[in-house]
């Protein structure tokens, strides 16, 4: 089959490690396809002179295979000479039998480049893309912390001590310095006097503390344990004012994505870096849903659906997706409801997926109008009578426009 070819200069690089494998695809004036094959090294005057020779080449288009992270450089080092190359997604342009060799590889990119057959996978705004390496390992460490706490837990459970039991977080304020107290060794009823404000009892908590099995090597491991979190959420935190100050031109759309339920200040923070607030570069929030991954998948054959897996995708925005579906769920909100019907005929599981596939295109459509998020089930004015009715009343008392109850 005979490609129709759209683009006359075409530039192709195949990205490894160590060497960048470029191709350049040229048609000129007369008909005549002039093929260059060119090899450059991964170290920085190298991707100098790979975008030296771009720029030589005037490609119409440049693409580059998304390997790894080995593509960000060569990709920065063309948009440092002004050439916004297209990184494609590599399950998109796999070679035919009989071309698994670097060279091929990067001709038979240009070739498909230059037929039309790519699409540009969506590369955020340098400021955001920085952002990102913020937003990312935050993402980690909230992981790390997490387990952590398990293994406090699990320490504690295991030297007798059950705080858990009567208190809902392990790691409020109050808790926290009972167990600090509790691994300092400090008399029981000193520990006790940290309750502040727990709905459990003195003698609740008395029971709960208990310290008959609590070895020195409990307290040890314990202790190890708990200053690791506390040292995690240290790094969390400087993570969070660091990236909060990166996004202050972006602050109206971090509030317009606040009004959506489920969805935080650094929620709001780590979805922008990974989707920008320009909802053009998608252009519909089908594609948006099938870039993340989150929307059902296709595979039909002979009037048969075999399955709606989701696709691969954006894992970390997926991540963040579901975990707004499962806040949103918990609210008093229309994707409640909707939450609520999916797991009767779903299950928990997938009702989560269906719910953030939702959220993703609400907050495409929020994005792109620039509106904020108004529910279809809360009654908002409602709300608001409700949260002011007392005060209104008291100031028209005051001033006389209410005859007051005493007076009637």
């Amino acid at each position: 089959m005979e490609l129709t070819p759209m683009h006359k200069r075409v530039i192709a690089l195949d990205v490894h490690q160590a060497k960048i494998t470029a191709c350049a695809v040229v048609e000129h004036d007369d008909g005549r396809l002039e093929v260059t094959k060119r090899d450059f090294g991964a170290f920085k005057r190298d991707r100098r002179a790979l975008a030296a020779w771009a720029l030589e080449v005037r490609p119409e288009v440049v693409v580059v295979e998304s390997t790894g992270v080995y593509w960000k450089s060569p990709f920065a080092a063309l948009e440092a000479v002004g050439i916004v190359a297209w990184v494609v997604n590599a399950r998109h342009v796999k070679a035919v039998p009989g071309r698994k060799t670097d060279m091929a590889d990067a001709q038979w990119l240009a070739t498909l480049a230059r037929a039309g057959l790519l699409r540009a996978s969506f590369i955020p705004p340098r400021d955001l893309r920085e952002l990102r390496l913020v937003a990312r390992p935050r993402q980690k460490l909230v992981g790390a912390a997490s387990a952590e706490k398990n293994r406090l837990h699990k320490v504690l459970v295991d030297a007798g001590v059950r705080l858990n039991v009567v208190v809902n977080d392990l790691h409020g304020q109050s808790a926290r310095a009972m167990v600090k107290a509790l691994l300092q060794d400090k008399p029981l009823h000193e520990v006790l006097d940290l309750k502040g404000r727990l709905r459990a009892s003195r003698e609740e908590l008395f029971e709960a503390l208990s310290t008959e099995h609590f070895s020195a090597t409990h307290r040890f491991v314990a202790d190890e344990i708990l200053q690791h979190i506390e040292q995690i959420e240290q790094r969390i935190a400087r993570l969070d004012k660091y990236l909060l100050e990166g996004l202050q031109p972006w602050q109206a759309q971090l509030t317009l994505l606040q009004t959506l339920p489920g969805i935080d200040q650094m929620g709001a923070a780590m979805l922008l870096v990974e989707i920008g607030a320009d909802m053009g570069a998608f252009g519909s929030a089908e594609r948006l849903a099938s870039w993340v991954g989150i929307c059902p998948g296709n595979n039909e054959s002979a009037g048969k659906r075999k399955s709606g897996r989701i696709r691969r995708g954006n894992a970390w925005v997926r991540r963040l997706l579901c975990e707004f579906a499962q806040a949103a769920a918990r609210t008093r909100c229309a994707f409640k409801d909707k939450f609520q019907a999916l797991t009767i005929r779903k299950g928990h599981r997938k009702s989560v997926v269906a719910l953030a596939h939702k959220i993703l295109r609400t907050v495409y459509a929020m994005l792109a109008s620039g509106t904020y998020y108004q529910d279809q089930v809360v009654d908002y004015e409602a709300l608001n009578v409700a949260r002011n009715a007392p005060r209104w009343l008291k100031m028209l008392h005051k001033h006389g426009f209410i005859a007051s109850p005493a007076a009637a």
